[in-house]
């Protein structure tokens, strides 16, 4: 039951002195501050740093902010937790402590030092990567450090193994602005980061195309936008990043993160589109997670703007059928994005009309402009229903009474 004490509905009762006084959910990483009062973890943490220094419960001063595991409390949430595992209660994981700071150091002048032994400069950057992954207030404790200014000139050194795990741990953090437009200017660097989306390394080409959606994402200049998206090698890279195995989820999330970023710039998405970018995204939907098939579903509607695209997707059996069906059925976004694709779709084609209609959209669309969606959503229905009102089956048409269907009202944009 992390982060929420829904189960207290199925009769689970949370015993007092396990809940945080902050948060009053079930302490997961309990630790002591100095008044003797133990807190979850998480929720000190963002009291402190709100800049409170007062002890929550007796109000004394903190006059030390070292937090203190209480080893023999966590231990007891544990069997307890195990104890209510009938009620759907999973036992929470063992935490791990924050890093050392003295470690972080050590650690980071070991991988910038050129005259480290190259295993030992490997050695500490798995060791950081490592750290980074286990929680944001070892990234946050990273990052103070200056690890993107140590980290960028190495992975642009050379390529090797130390590149490779320089660039895995770069993409755990974000790159400020001018980091980004400085990437984005350098055609070496980012001809780089593409030729390394043919790598043998599937964990390689991930991370080459994290970077390059954060540089496309992170850089404000159109301009410079531009100029990163017109290298055809990203496209090919990272639309086969989407053809990667399910049980790889990372490559997908990656490699929708990132096209979604590239077909913002409207002048080269004919280069997603040529990559075979349409197929993979109608072919690969049903995989994503949630925010990831908001993204697809965006992506999508996105190329259906150029007719290349609209081609391109109208030329696949599944688009409208998929699209019709999406609807109402992710979320307020996603319906938008499907919407608004075939909208795209219906107007340029009388075949995906026929299609639409055949797969069921006049149901979704009544149902969609009755609903709490979004008036964007609403709009792009209105207008989707008035262009296909001659392809309506007449009996659809005389008994749609409970739907109001002859009097939608199209509201322009």
């Amino acid at each position: 039951m992390p982060g929420s004490l829904e189960p207290l509905d199925l009769g689970v009762h949370i015993p007092y002195h396990f809940r945080c006084p902050i948060s009053l959910e079930l302490m997961r990483d309990p630790v002591t501050v100095c008044t003797g009062q133990t807190y979850d973890r998480p929720s000190i943490d963002s009291w402190v740093s709100a800049g409170n220094t007062t002890c929550p419960v007796t109000r004394a001063t903190l006059t030390d902010f070292t937090l203190i595991p209480n080893h023999t409390l966590r231990r007891l949430i544990q069997e307890w937790c195990v104890a209510n595992r009938a009620f759907g209660v999973e036992r929470i994981p063992t935490p791990k402590q924050p890093a050392d700071p003295a470690l972080v150091r050590s650690l980071l002048n070991q991988t910038s030092s050129d005259s480290a032994p190259p295993h030992l400069r490997l050695s500490s950057l798995r060791r950081l990567r490592q750290l980074a992954r286990d929680s944001d207030k070892n990234r946050s404790l990273i990052s103070s450090h200056n690890v993107r200014q140590i980290l960028l000139p190495i992975i642009f050194n050379g390529a090797n193994e130390l590149n490779h795990e320089a660039l895995a741990l770069l993409v755990l953090f974000p790159l400020g602005d001018s980091e980004c437009a400085a990437l984005a200017s350098d055609s070496e660097k980012i001809n780089y980061l593409s030729r390394l989306l043919s790598h043998n390394s599937l964990d390689v080409r991930v991370n080459s195309a994290a970077l390059i959606e954060i540089v496309v994402a992170g850089t404000h200049s159109p301009e410079l936008r531009a100029r990163v998206c017109e290298v055809d090698e990203i496209y090919d890279g990272v639309v086969d990043l989407l053809r990667s195995p399910i049980s790889y989820p990372r490559a997908l999330k990656i490699g929708i993160k990132a096209l979604f970023a590239l077909c913002l710039v409207k002048q080269t998405r004919h280069k997603a589109v040529a990559a075979g970018a349409p197929a993979v995204l109608v072919d690969r939907l049903a995989d994503f997670e949630k925010c990831d098939a908001e993204r697809a579903l965006a992506t999508v509607e996105l190329l259906c703007r150029i007719p290349a695209g609209c081609e391109a997707f109208a030329g696949h059996a599944l688009t409208v059928p998929m699209l019709v069906k999406i609807i109402l059925k992710i979320s307020h976004r996603a319906t938008e994005y499907a919407a608004g694709a075939l909208l795209s779709l219906c107007s340029e084609s009388e075949r995906c009309q026929r299609e639409a209609v055949t797969a069921g959209v006049l149901t979704q669309l009544l149902l969609l402009v009755q609903s709490d969606c979004t008036e964007r959503a609403k709009r792009k229905a209105q207008m989707l229903l008035k262009l296909l009102r001659d392809s309506w089956p007449q009996d659809c048409i005389g008994n749609s009474d409970d739907f109001a269907c002859s009097q939608v009202v199209v509201v322009p944009f």
